[in-house]
């Protein structure tokens, strides 16, 4: 049975200010803007996370389950505050902005100074769980109280209004909010749109049911935290200079965010070049040499005219592949135009790459490597340099499949070689030995092969300027060529890659199916 106060108001209850359409409308709407504002939460949870942590999955599975399960605690809670609808509802959706908005400036903070963010992540996505749980509820109490629709009605409504403020909140976070904003000043400015809406609604079409002392209440709440978010979005230029010198140190030079990720040059000016690409370290000037000519010089042997570089958008490959004077065409593909720029004009990444794109046999193109290998036509190379993230990061994942590489096969010429980064065979034995036997699945011959090194090119996360690094000591590639098994040559044509510490691995583990590769027995 419907409550009675869907068709009449209870004896003594006053007027509301507006006509019952415009107060379903207002209620409708102001469903819409939470249900966006809450999507965006739960959106940049996820984005910083995958960010600060890693391993986007898993991040993401983290807080969607997390999340799920409070608003099912949040859902209970609300029965008990449905007899204060109004009063609630307000507080509620100030806490939600302040949470929500400060979540990510949080969840920053916790890892750039404490070293560790896991924790403040489950605690924000049980938090705004519980809030946006508990939204609901409270909003069906409240329309049904300006609205004349049976329950029914008023439920699809609900949902529907809902709903699409979740497919709008879902889109703007990537298209407008993080292109425009970036991910803390977006967060802060969802806030307040949160808050607004919110306090909005149960002041001008709720506001006659409240007493004068909750009227207060709910006016300094809602102002309080609007003050409290305006004051974080002045700050947060200084707040991100601060955390990124407690992640990086005190030699941050450059730091942009391109279309693709965030881009952070440290040194180059008074001591050795780092670049880290959404804070992985992805280039150390210490020795960054030695893993660049092992990729490129046993891959060199060989007819080489054309050569294809998938990544390496630094342009250090291409350094090594221009060393050789017959090598008549470049191309690279990039995915971030951002890296590529820098690479061109900042001075210290530019003399580390011996401006190689002022090489007019250097040719830079734009794109996913996947797509613009799926997509070239009548284009073959003689040697392909595979100079792309590290295997074990979850969206590389198709830069390493079978697909991949078959693909790659149809841009090789008859006799062609393919070099790829693999991982590290020591700390990543399983990983490396599934990039072999994924080579071999897709009609290539392989040679494995590693490099030792003081640093690694592809750690973690940063230093954050307490110097730890990862643990993984050696880098490890594969040579790659359909047909007859490609000729590493290490101790006739390269004898400097020696010096740098390049071995030939064995090959027994390529009889095994990937599965079974296991650290203990093929650590390297």
């Amino acid at each position: 049975m419907i409550d009675q106060s869907v068709s009449s108001p209870p004896q003594g209850e006053t007027r509301l200010p507006l006509r019952g359409d415009a107060r379903r409308f207002l209620v409708l709407a102001v469903v819409f803007v939470c249900a966006a504002c809450g999507l965006v939460y739960e959106l940049e949870l996820v984005a910083l996370a995958s960010y600060l942590i890693g391993d986007s999955v898993t991040q993401a599975s983290v807080v969607l389950s997390v999340m799920v399960f409070a608003m099912g605690i949040g859902s209970l809670v609300a029965k008990r505050l449905r007899c204060r609808a109004v009063v609630g509802f307000g507080l509620l959706e100030a806490a939600l902005a302040l949470l929500g908005g400060c979540s990510a400036l949080v969840l920053y903070a916790s890892f750039a100074w404490m070293g560790e963010s896991r924790y403040a992540l489950v605690g924000f996505s049980l938090g705004i769980g519980i809030l946006i749980g508990a939204e609901i509820p409270l909003l069906m109490t409240l329309i049904q109280r300006v609205s004349r629709q049976d329950a029914g009605g008023t439920v699809a409504d609900l949902f529907a209004a809902d709903y699409v403020g979740a497919l709008v909140g879902g889109l703007a976070f990537p298209f407008l909010l993080l292109p425009w904003l970036g991910q803390l000043t977006g967060a802060l400015l969802t806030g307040a749109v949160n808050a607004v809406a919110g306090g909005a609604l149960v002041l001008w079409v709720f506001g006659r049911d409240l007493t004068p002392r909750s009227r207060r209440l709910l006016v300094t709440v809602n102002v309080l935290v609007l003050a409290i978010l305006a004051t974080a979005a002045v700050l947060v230029d200084d707040f991100e200079r601060a955390a990124r010198r407690a992640v990086y140190g005190d030699r941050v030079r450059v730091a942009v965010h391109t279309d693709v990720q965030e881009v952070v040059l440290t040194g180059g000016r008074s001591g050795p070049l780092d670049l880290y690409l959404d804070g992985r370290l992805r280039v150390s000037g210490r020795d960054e040499y030695r893993y660049h000519e092992a990729l490129v010089h046993p891959a060199m042997r060989g007819p080489h005219a054309r050569v294809l570089i998938l990544g390496g958008g630094d342009g250090l490959a291409a350094r090594e592949v221009l060393r050789y004077g017959d090598v008549r065409e470049v191309t690279v593909v990039e995915l971030d135009p951002g890296v590529v720029g820098l690479a061109r004009t900042d001075p210290a990444l530019a003399a580390l790459n011996g401006h190689a794109y002022r090489d007019p046999r250097l040719r830079a193109v734009y794109g996913d490597a996947f797509t613009w290998l799926r997509e070239v036509r009548r284009e073959t190379y003689d040697v392909v340099i595979s100079d792309l993230p590290n295997p074990g990061i979850t969206s590389s994942t198709k830069l390493y499949s079978e697909e991949f590489y078959g693909l790659t096969a149809r841009v090789l010429a008859d006799g062609g070689r393919l070099a790829v980064h693999a991982g590290s065979p020591t700390a990543q034995p399983h990983t490396y030995w599934t990039v072999d036997a994924t080579l071999r699945a897709s009609g290539f011959s392989t040679s494995p092969y590693r490099a030792t090194g003081r640093l690694s090119r592809f750690a973690a996360g940063p230093d954050r300027g307490r110097g730890g690094r990862s643990a993984a000591s050696d880098w490890g590639f594969e040579l790659a060529e359909v047909g007859g098994r490609p000729r590493l040559g290490l101790s006739a044509d390269a004898p400097r890659l020696r010096s740098r510490g390049v071995v030939a691995l064995g090959a027994g583990t390529r009889d095994l199916p990937p599965s079974t590769l296991v650290h203990p027995r093929y650590g390297g």
